[in-house]
């Protein structure tokens, strides 16, 4: 495999992209010159053998209605069994239009409108706009922090039980704050579910970017007593940069609740696209392994440079980072209100990024960073926030 190169600088503005083109209408940063460290893709074209399987679709130009494709279950259960030590049967895979949909038909198919499902805010925002979508009620049990690494705060969320909860959605890795829970706080999980009659649905998209030095565990490892409660999502999209092929799995070892998941698919006529099918089973091989293997380094240089230049900054202070490529930094050492806050990103660093409190209880004075783009981006991102709050230095 050629090594990737991943300082290459891809032009995305005028390609329809959501992170580069909408930048000015939502957060008022310039599309000029703004820079994008908003939405979570990366910046970085996918291993070559992804961009082999689009051009042989688009040469062949006859683009109907597809067949099972012979190499994508084998394709999810090889990267499962060697990136993860999980043997996974292909019986268990259910294919849903990306882990955003594959979320909502979890939620619809085992809980009823009125209950509520618990989240472990802050966390990632469409898990609550799903939720209340459907007529459900978001329960927000805040993390606490220790040591600047988010922790479960046990005590307190036995305190904020009703009995109306039906749901836990796990975040694992979690996002925003970067932590890999270890498979003790994993076990932890599955025991309050267990202890609560609660479904369990493990989201695991960010499983594959894990810093140096830290491992992931699959829930259905760590506690492999609740398949019956348990629902795993996985993805090649946050690994391989393919979220636009919109193509997840609910991983689901438990006949009865692969069933019911399976009747939300049908019920709703999903079907899987010839496009993402055919890009995750490229993905999911030995070349898509080796260039995980190589960027994996390369976002740990990004975090590492974009770390020292923000904790330079009095009052600011990022969350350490042991998995995605997102960087959660908390700004309410300045002193300055929110809105201060968004004022000097988008008007002086002209940086699009995350506000805290859209990820819930707990995210209030954050700022969500994208560091998964070439590096003279994030080295202009840090010398752009240290002019915008160079007053406090």
């Amino acid at each position: 495999m050629t090594k990737p190169d991943f300082d290459q600088i891809i032009e995305r503005r005028g390609t329809n992209c959501n992170k580069w083109d909408d930048m000015q209408a939502i957060y008022g940063v310039p599309a000029k010159d703004g820079l994008a460290m908003w939405v979570a893709d990366m910046d970085f074209r996918p291993p070559a053998g992804v961009q082999r399987a689009v051009e042989k679709l688009a040469a062949h130009g006859v683009y109907g209605y597809p067949s099972a494709h012979p190499d994508y279950l084998p394709a999810i259960q090889w990267w499962m069994e060697n990136r993860h030590d999980w043997q996974v049967d292909p019986d268990w895979i259910l294919t849903a239009a990306g882990l955003v949909n594959g979320t909502a038909l979890a939620i619809n198919a085992f809980t009823n409108p009125g209950d509520r499902v618990i989240l472990m805010t802050p966390v990632y925002h469409a898990f609550a706009r799903v939720t209340r979508a459907l007529g459900r009620e978001v329960a927000e049990f805040p993390l606490a922090t220790e040591n600047d690494r988010y922790v479960m705060d046990w005590d307190n969320w036995a305190q904020l039980l009703t009995g109306q909860e039906k749901m836990l959605i796990l975040c694992s890795p979690h996002n925003p704050g970067g932590r890999v829970w270890t498979p003790e706080e994993l076990r932890q999980v599955a025991d309050f579910c267990a202890a609560h009659d609660l479904i369990l649905i493990s989201d695991e998209i960010h499983h594959d970017l894990v810093m140096p030095g830290h491992t992931h565990t699959v829930m259905a490892k760590a506690a492999p007593d609740i398949a019956n409660r348990l629902i795993t999502l996985t993805a090649a999209t946050k690994t391989f940069n393919i979220a636009g092929a919109h193509v997840g799995n609910a991983i689901i070892a438990d006949p009865v609740l692969r069933a019911a998941y399976k009747a939300q698919l049908l019920g709703l006529g999903l079907s899987q696209g010839m496009f993402g099918i055919d890009m995750v089973a490229a993905a999911y091989s030995p070349e898509g392994a080796a260039w995980v293997d190589a960027l994996i380094p390369y976002l740990d240089n990004n975090r590492q440079i974009f770390d020292a230049g923000v904790n330079a900054i009095p009052g600011l202070r990022s969350m350490p980072l042991e998995a995605t490529y997102l960087s959660w930094v908390d700004l309410s050492g300045t002193g300055m209100t929110p809105d201060e806050v968004k004022q000097r990103l988008a008007k002086d660093a002209k940086i699009a990024a995350n506000a805290g409190e859209t990820f819930g209880l707990g995210g209030e004075g954050f700022i969500r960073f994208n560091l998964a783009t070439p590096r003279a981006n994030v080295e202009t991102a840090v010398a752009r926030l240290q002019s915008a709050f160079a007053d406090l230095q």
